[in-house]
This record gives structure tokens, C-alpha cells and sequence, in this order.
């Protein structure tokens, strides 16, 4: 039985919680909906169709002019603590994993948290995971089988080559020496100290579940992980897989447990920028060929996502599901991302770090459509937003907002504030209201950045980056007001002293309730020489 098309292929993710689960959850009365949640790799603000005409993004401009899209959706700086927010529905600052993870530095979300999948598996949702995790891997139990996904294909790095899946990473190695000092010219000495030295390692880094999964190379990630391709070695591997979720398919149309899936995308550009020729060839009037490669990359998501909403389509999930499509991080702007007109980039609190091109979409659970809300909403929002429509309720004390009124019925935000980041020495950013508060350094791309396109910008390199020619004022604090000013080109703290000293006790208060990070450094246990060339658990 033939497993190529991609509709069939996503039917196979579907059906797993029939096919792996033995049993099937008996739903009373209304029935939860499905529930695909979609994140973007660096993905700017200008690098979608609803904002950029230049973009070829169809599909996902059909399902964004069919739904809500979100303009004032904000996320962390940076891929590790967005995820962390998303599963958690914490500010990253109040949990201890606030930086992005090294594949030799074991760092990880600590299990207290109960995550969202496991959540929903609670109310009987059949979970999985097709991407990126990045939530910390250095122990079996940390990898997302063991936290509440029924299945994972994807990677448990930040970043692989998009066709074989290697990363190379720094990664620590220690010796011992023998060492004798003369100490005044009088006594020796003798000192054994660790000396530390620096490499590099490279290993491989695709799964499914729990198991290396090697049939995957070759195949360009983003096709392969919207298509989870099941090619003749699959077939003979889970043949059974594959024939009784087909058959399943063909007596019913709907599988009785509500499905989280959950696609955090590979479109990632810290990696190799790479695309296949017909994407790359879509922009060839594109000089810039960072540009032109990275705008083949995000035509090649579209149509991944058109692939899994025609499947959702063709098995009726979609007339009771919610489809969230959003982005870790602003686009990096020396990759080929763009975040114009806004200012910086990914790893800054600028607006063009944190603002992310966002929607929702459901053609039977949203009572207003076709329109853009303007009203905030941050990754931490997910959380509770998802347990609500899955008839859940969040535990008490996190960060997030419910925001299930402002999406389903065009109401009022949740929230009026909320926390951009604050670092472990206290610089940050919040906003309050109109208001935006920076303190310390908002990071090291702090320039407006042209879209690269028809002509070639001249690469000279400044501290902050390839084209950074602004200059930050000296100023502890900078504030601006974002819904007259969303570029930041105005700083208020002078002529504003008064909002300028309410927003520095708000920040206060918020600084107040931080806790330390972990905290650790390369490890030679990581090194994939020992598993066999794999980036994989089981040293720390």
C-alpha cells in the first residue's frame, strides 16, 4: 500500500493515537477540537505575504485572509526561550532555562514544569511533535517523548543541515598535566591543574522517537518533515503502521481522540541557508543571494503547510480545529531575514527581535474572520489559550494569559503588560500599555534594516553587524511609544520624565521576581563520537 502522497502521509500522524494508543478515549458530549500549532525558525516580520507582497506565500496568505492574524503577537529574542514560553506559558526569567541551549552544554527545561502536551494528554489528546524540540536532550528523560509527546521525527538541536542533519558544535575536552612551579626560588611546588581546551565536534541528528533515524537524509528537512515521508524502507519497518492507519482512514473520518500536533519548522538561517533550485529560482530578480535562498526557504514552508492543510482538509479534521501559525523570533538580518520597517533583529528586544507575524485560523471556531487584531498577545499566552479551548485549566502562577475570548469573539486582550525578557544582570524590557521601557543594552543588532533585494548593500562590518550604522545614546533607559511609534525611532525618556519613572517601578517590580539561570559549560561527554555520530542523551 503506497504511503507517497503528502495528504496520505499526514493521515499516518493522525491516526497514530488510534493506531499506538490500544485505546481510544471515549469524548462525551461536545467534542474537544484538533489542534495544530505551527512555529516558524526565524521568521521576520516582513517575510510574509500579508505584509510583503513580494513573498510567495499563498497558502499561508489564504488561511491568514480567512482567519485572525495577529499584529502585536510578541515572542522571546531568541529560539530556546520562546519554545520554553510555548510549552510552559512562563516568562522565561522565571524558569531556569533562559538561554539558548548548546548541543555540549546540558542545560534543559527542569521537569517540574508540566508541559502542554502532557496537559493535554490529561483530556485525552493524542500528542506529537514534527521539528525542531531545543528544550535540552543530555538526558533521555528530557527529550520530548518523555514529556508528553506520543511521538517526535525531528531534531533535538537548534540547528542541522537541512539535507543530512549534522551539526557542528563547540564542544569542551579536558587533560591533566603535571606542573612544577618555583615558588620565590625557595620550595617547588607541585601543582596538578586541569587544563581546558576548546574544539570542535560534528555529529548527526534526526529521530524518530527515541530511535536515530537515518532514512531521512538527502531529503530537504522542510519537505520531509511536513511530508513525514514514508518511503519503501518505512513500509517495510511499520508496514503495519502504515496499512492500519489507512484502513482506519477509510472506516471513519474522524479518529476519536482530539489531535495536538505540534510542527515547530525548520526555516532556519544560523545553519547553512540552503533551498532546492525551483524555491531559489522563484526570486531569481533577488541580487542579494542570501536573500534569494532564504525567500526560497520560507516558499518552500508555504508549501509544506499547504500540504498539511489540504490533508486536514481531506480527513474533515478541519471543521473542528484551530490552526496557530506563529514564529519563535524575529528574522535575522544578516541571514536573508527581514523585519522591515521595524527595528533590529532576532537575539534583541527590539521590535524586530520579538514581533512575530502570527495567526489563527478555523473555519468553524471563530465567530469574527478576515481581519487583522492589533490587541497583545505573547508566546506565554499559548499555553493557557490552548488548555482553555481543550476544556483544561492552567495551573495558578504562571506567566501566560488566556486569550481564547480575544481570538474566538474579537474581544479585549488578556493583558496590558507584559515582560520582553529581563537577563540575569537585570537589563530588559517591558511594555505597559502604548509604552515600551528598555534598560541596559537591548542587544547587538540595533540598526533599521533595508530588505536585501535588487541591488547589493556593501558588507561592512561594525560591532553590532554587517550594516549597523546607528549609534545607541548613553542613556540607561530608553523608552518609546509603541503604538505611534512601532519603528522606535523616538526615544521619550527625556521628554516623558513622568512616564519614564512609573515605567522604571513597573520594571522594578517585575525584576524583583526573577530567578537565577543554570548555568554550565561545554561538555566532552557530549561528544557524538560516543554514540555512534549522533547528537543523543545519556550524559548528564
Amino acid at each position: 500500500m503506497a504511503c507517497s502522497d503528502s495528504a496520505a502521509m499526514l493521515m499516518i500522524v493522525v491516526m497514530l493515537a488510534d493506531v499506538c494508543s490500544g485505546k481510544t478515549a471515549r469524548l462525551t458530549g461536545k467534542k474537544p477540537p484538533h489542534i495544530v500549532f505551527i512555529v516558524a525558525d526565524d521568521l521576520g516580520w516582513n517575510d510574509v505575504g500579508w505584509h510583503n507582497t513580494d513573498m510567495i506565500t499563498p497558502n499561508l496568505n489564504w488561511l491568514a485572509s480567512r482567519g485572525v492574524i495577529l499584529d502585536s503577537t510578541y515572542a522571546q529574542p531568541s529560539c530556546t526561550p520562546s519554545r520554553n514560553s510555548f510549552m510552559t506559558g512562563f516568562f522565561p526569567y522565571h524558569t531556569e532555562l533562559q538561554d539558548v541551549i548548546e548541543p555540549s552544554v546540558p542545560l534543559y527545561l527542569p521537569l517540574k514544569h508540566v508541559l502542554l502536551p502532557q496537559r493535554l494528554k490529561q483530556q485525552g489528546y493524542a500528542t506529537h511533535i514534527v521539528g525542531k524540540w531545543h528544550l535540552g536532550f543530555c538526558n533521555k528523560k528530557y527529550t520530548p517523548t518523555e514529556r508528553g509527546f506520543d511521538s517526535f521525527f525531528g531534531f533535538y538541536t537548534g540547528s542541522v543541515d537541512h539535507y543530512w542533519h549534522e551539526k557542528t558544535a563547540e564542544i569542551q575536552t579536558q587533560m591533566s598535566a603535571q606542573l612544577s612551579l618555583d615558588s620565590l626560588g625557595s620550595t617547588l611546588i607541585n601543582s596538578l591543574l586541569r587544563v581546558r581546551t576548546s574544539g570542535q565536534a560534528t555529529g548527526r541528528d534526526f529521530r524518530f522517537n527515541d530511535t536515530v533515524w537515518t532514512e531521512a537524509e538527502g531529503i530537504y528537512s522542510t519537505t520531509l518533515t511536513a511530508v513525514i515521508n514514508c518511503h519503501q524502507k518505512l513500509k517495510k519497518k511499520k508496514n503495519a503502521f502504515c496499512r492500519q492507519s489507512q484502513g482506519d482512514h477509510q472506516k471513519k473520518k474522524q479518529p476519536e481522540k482530539p489531535l495536538f500536533l505540534y510542527l515547530p519548522k525548520k526555516t532556519k538561517k544560523n545553519s547553512p541557508l540552503s533551498v532546492p533550485a525551483k524555491y531559489q529560482r522563484l526570486y531569481r530578480h533577488i541580487k542579494s543571494k542570501e536573500r534569494r535562498i532564504y525567500s526560497g526557504m520560507v516558499t518552500a514552508l508555504d508549501e509544506a503547510v499547504g500540504n498539511i492543510t489540504s490533508a486536514l482538509f481531506q480527513s474533515q479534521l478541519i471543521d473542528n480545529l484551530l490552526l496557530v501559525f506563529t514564529s519563535d523570533n524575529g528574522g535575522h538580518p544578516y541571514m536573508g531575514g527581514s523585519n522591515s520597517p521595524l527595528r533590529g533583529g532576532k537575539n534583541t528586544i527590539w521590535e524586530g527581535g520579538t514581533r512575530v507575524p502570527t495567526f489563527v485560523y478555523s473555519s468553524t471556531l471563530l465567530r469574527r474572520r478576515g481581519y487583522a487584531n492589533n490587541r497583545l498577545f505573547h508566546a506565554v499566552d499559548w499555553y493557557p489559550t490552548i488548555l482553555e479551548l481543550a476544556g483544561a485549566k492552567p495551573e495558578k502562577g504562571i506567566d501566560g494569559r488566556s486569550q481564547w475570548k480575544m481570538l474566538s469573539k474579537a474581544g479585549e486582550s488578556s493583558r496590558k503588560e507584559f515582560v520582553y525578557n529581563i537577563g540575569p544582570n537585570g537589563d530588559g524590557a517591558i511594555r505597559a500599555g502604548d509604552y515600551k521601557l528598555i534598560t541596559g543594552h537591548p542587544g547587538f543588532h540595533n540598526d533599521w534594516y533595508p530588505t536585501p533585494g535588487a541591488a547589493k548593500i556593501a558588507r561592512r562590518r561594525f560591532k553590532g553587524g554587517r550594516f549597523d550604522q546607528v549609534k545607541l545614546t548613553k542613556s540607561p533607559y530608553l523608552l518609546f511609544n509603541i503604538e505611534e511609534d512601532p519603528e522606535e525611532k523616538m526615544d521619550l525618556s527625556m521628554e516623558k520624565p513622568d512616564i519614564l519613572r512609573e515605567m522604571l517601578k513597573l520594571y522594578e517590580i517585575y525584576n524583583s521576581t526573577k530567578i537565577p539561570p543554570h548555568t554550565a559549560t561545554y561538555d566532552a561527554a557530549a561528544d557524538p563520537a560516543h554514540f555512534n555520530g549522533f547528537w543523543s542523551p545519556g550524559w548528564c
